[in-house]
């Protein structure tokens, strides 16, 4: 089993359990509970009387490490049945509920867990919100979390709640499609909708998602699809499709996406103050990349949004996307 090519500190933890007896097939994402860098967090796990360790670590400027090799089985989930089939990553959070983590450490993230999945064969990661899925890896489920294992809170509420879009994103750069268990729900006579499906629905197409408890940007009803194929996942807004007594929760294609709903519209000139600043088709970083800006020059915004967590978002006057304020100053 290789490592990661991603990877820029290497500080190995005595704390394992050498080679796995399983094949990897899993991903577990914890959080540190602590905004640590990537030596920080190692020179934690290099300790034995800690008994603890991951596999990776990502800190809280996006740099990756390596704790314990791929190929040997860390000590990180409280469950040796877990730990030796999964790929543990500790990630840099807030140290308070709900355990935020950073633009940059979450990038970091998406590309570490689509390298694991790409090197170790995981054709699709499958996310469950139903805990006995999770642990039993029912219906293809991959994913798996500390808190099911032990009496925690990790990987805290903001990762949890994102595991879904982890999955839809992940799965988006590996090609493939569905990124939830099928639920068998259907529209009766409507048509059969399926985890995986993109429908049309209200005039738009919806990629079905089960990952959500709540559709903030449609009223569930007697809304009737009107046609329904195969296509690419993008994990974005949120939306509920209806019909004959059934609900199926999803989010929207990016093109159906103009602008946030909660965009307030402004202008004013900022500068960015850092290497590399994403630039984004909406305001977070669940949404895909439309290139980056690397010169540190100053922009014009004319919309805000608030994105995941406690983030600011504003939108670029020349329509190129979204870019996270907190990398930038007004001028």
């Amino acid at each position: 089993m290789s490592n990661s090519a991603l990877i820029s500190y290497t500080k190995l933890s005595p704390n394992h359990s050498g080679k796995r007896t399983k094949k990897i097939d899993t991903i577990t994402i914890h959080c540190m509970a602590g905004q640590l860098s990537v030596e920080s967090c190692g020179a934690l796990f290099a300790q034995s009387s800690r008994q603890a360790s991951s596999n990776y670590g990502i800190g809280n400027d996006g740099r990756i490490a390596l704790y314990v090799d791929e190929g040997n089985r860390s000590w990180c989930t409280s469950s040796n049945a877990n730990d030796q089939r999964a790929v543990t990553i500790e990630v840099a959070s807030d140290a308070t509920h709900p355990y935020a983590v950073n633009s940059k450490a979450y990038d970091a993230l998406l590309d570490l867990v689509t390298d694991i999945c790409k090197r170790n064969g995981i054709a699709k990661l499958v996310w469950s919100t139903n805990k006995n899925e999770r642990m039993n890896h029912l219906n293809g489920c991959n994913m798996t979390v500390h808190r099911d294992y032990a009496n925690k809170a990790c990987p805290g509420d903001w990762l949890y709640n994102r595991h879904g879009e982890i999955a839809a994103e992940v799965n988006r750069r590996l090609g493939s499609g569905s990124s939830t268990p099928s639920t068998g729900e259907t529209t009766g006579s409507t048509a059969d909708i399926k985890i995986g499906d993109v429908v049309e629905f209200a005039g738009s197409k919806h990629y079905v998602s089960a990952t959500a408890k709540t559709a903030s940007s449609c009223k569930p009803g007697k809304a009737k699809v009107t046609a329904i194929a195969k296509g690419k996942a993008h994990p974005y807004h949120l939306i509920a499709v209806s019909g004959a007594g059934s609900t199926v929760y999803g989010w929207t294609d990016a093109a159906d996406i103009k602008t946030s709903a909660a965009a307030t519209a402004t202008s004013y000139l900022v500068k960015a103050t850092t290497d590399v600043l994403n630039i984004r088709k909406g305001p977070g970083t669940n949404y895909g990349t439309n290139g980056d800006i690397r010169d540190k020059g100053v922009y014009t915004i004319v919309a805000e949004s608030d994105g995941p967590g406690a983030s600011k978002w504003g939108k670029l006057k020349s329509g190129a996307g979204w870019i996270s304020l907190d990398y930038t100053k007004k001028v």
